[in-house]
């Protein structure tokens, strides 16, 4: 059950700072702390499955449409530079499918390979931190 009081208190604590584009950033930083997170926890319950966050790369997509000046950057120099879906879908499906990554778990990839995340996404006392606060945000 989702907790909605707590929801909104989260809400309208931020609503005032909120920039799009730094929430997107963040977004991606939770993405890869809860992945090592889960990884840490599954392996210390002794269950074989792999938890991996990864990058697909740059990816051309509407995803910066509402964003003048990187949307034309992307409609016009994007296709030279940008990664098409189907590139952008082979991380994913290398991690998903590759016999290499068998039993790999708590890494971040890109471009088909394990990569170096910036220094916050290793902080395990802050994946600790965000997967607490995810659970109680759900209950």
């Amino acid at each position: 059950m989702f907790n909605r009081e707590r929801q909104r208190h989260v809400i309208w604590r931020y609503i005032r700072k909120f920039k799009s584009l730094y929430a997107y950033f963040q977004s991606k930083l939770a993405n890869i702390l809860h992945a090592k997170e889960l990884a840490r926890r599954l392996k210390e319950d002794g269950v074989q499955i792999t938890a991996n966050a990864l990058h697909p790369g740059s990816v051309l997509t509407d995803v910066w449409q509402h964003y003048c000046f990187v949307n034309v950057f992307a409609s016009t120099l994007g296709r030279f530079v940008l990664k098409n879906v189907q590139q952008g879908a082979s991380t994913t499906c290398y991690m998903a499918l590759h016999p290499k990554v068998k039993g790999v778990s708590g890494e971040y990839f890109m471009d088909n390979n394990i990569s170096k995340a910036n220094s916050q996404a290793k902080d395990t006392e802050l994946a600790k931190k965000l997967w607490d606060f995810s659970i109680n945000l759900i209950h």
